[in-house]
């Protein structure tokens, strides 16, 4: 019998529904709010590595995931030359194992769509526009309050609510989020034929350029540079912004560069990060995803690791008979030290370019490949 049978999950992104589906196919209720009142309606483009994969697929969303999205298997680098040209194509590293691809990119809301379809049917209840107001422990429980005026019971809180997580703000925790200095515009548009794979450029007008397929029509573009405040411009000055620096890259740029004429696809945000040291729990709440662990999509690991602490935090709960320190240690054994890893990774390759530094780059890759090939 699972140590929790009733449970709220704060938070409707990966995280907060992956772990849904786990608990709810182990027969625990479990209740998801999500303050968004739509939270299919949000992001452009995803990169999901094989870890994530392997996840996905134990959630049984596999076949879902496959025909929705763009899988491949290698990466390409290019210069920031007049051709674009490819400097080299290197196999990927299966993360997820040889049956799964290194590799799938798609658009971020079908993502949503599918995580939320099938924790529906599993029996996940959900409230939309609504997040709690107040959380009040005591030896067997936690009584909770909610912003539309309603209270409720639960065993367990698994405040999955993202960087700015109010449940880790309401547990009074501190924790400093930093900007790494650098910001990415992202686009997403229609896919040339000539993308198959993620192509990475590192010089140029930008520190990175590269983009993502993300289905057999479309495509997510990035641009990594120096974190600006890009707020005080109009979505078409964006637009007009993010085309202008593209044109110092070529090849398949060329042919992108033509399809950015949406004004709304664009978006621009900064790199930040961090870590949660010690526990990401406090008595019966407890912190997964990026409300405890955040990093820079220099790895493309975001997504995976928010999904990897919902299956070993599920795991856990479903395989144990009470919810006691001896849980927490365990996953905290399991969690901890692997994320932070791959936080101070992510953000050591940023360093190297924002220090202008050539660092060993395929070193360090090798090795956080190596630690997340594992499950955890």
């Amino acid at each position: 019998m699972p140590a929790v049978n009733t449970v709220l999950v704060v938070g409707g992104g990966p995280a907060g529904t992956a772990v849904s589906i786990l608990l709810a196919q182990a027969g625990v209720a479990v209740e998801l709010v999500e303050v968004k009142p739509d939270a299919t309606a949000i992001g452009s483009g995803i990169t999901l590595q094989g870890n994530a994969l392997r996840v996905l697929r134990q959630l049984g969303v596999w076949d879902q995931i496959l025909s929705a999205g763009y899988p491949f298997d290698s990466l390409g680098l290019r210069a920031p030359d007049a051709d674009g040209t490819l400097l080299v194509e290197m196999p990927d590293a299966r993360t997820g194992g040889a049956d799964l691809p290194a590799t799938v990119g798609m658009p971020r809301p079908e993502l949503a769509r599918i995580l939320l379809d099938r924790a529906a049917e599993v029996g996940v209840k959900f409230r939309f526009g609504t997040t709690h107001t107040a959380l009040a422990q005591d030896d067997s429980g936690i009584d909770v309050s909610f912003a539309d005026g309603s209270t409720g019971r639960y065993d367990l809180v698994i405040g999955a609510d993202g960087i700015r997580s109010w449940t880790r703000r309401a547990l009074g925790i501190e924790l400093e989020t930093r900007s790494t200095g650098m910001g990415i515009w992202r686009a997403f548009t229609g896919r040339p034929e000539s993308v198959v794979r993620t192509d990475l450029i590192y010089g140029g007008p930008c520190y990175i350029a590269g983009y993502c397929p993300t289905g057999q029509d479309s495509l997510y573009a990035y641009l990594v540079e120096d974190a600006q405040d890009r707020s005080v411009l109009t979505p078409e000055q964006q637009l007009a912004a993010m085309r202008e620096l593209s044109t110092g890259y070529h090849g398949p740029w060329d042919l992108i560069r033509e399809l950015l004429d949406d004004p709304s696809s664009i978006n621009y945000t900064w790199f930040e990060t961090h870590v949660l040291e010690g526990d990401w729990h406090r008595g019966r709440v407890v912190l997964i995803g990026d409300a405890a662990h955040s990093c820079p999509p220099t790895l493309a690991q975001g997504a995976a690791q928010a999904l990897v602490d919902a299956a070993v935090l599920a795991e856990l709960l479903i395989g144990a008979h009470d919810l006691d320190e001896q849980l927490w240690a365990a996953f905290t054994a399991r969690r901890f030290d692997r994320a932070k890893a791959v936080v101070d990774a992510s953000n050591q390759l940023g360093q190297w370019l924002l220090d202008h530094e050539r660092g060993d780059v395929p070193a360090l890759m090798g090795r956080i490949s190596a630690l997340v090939s594992v499950p955890a």
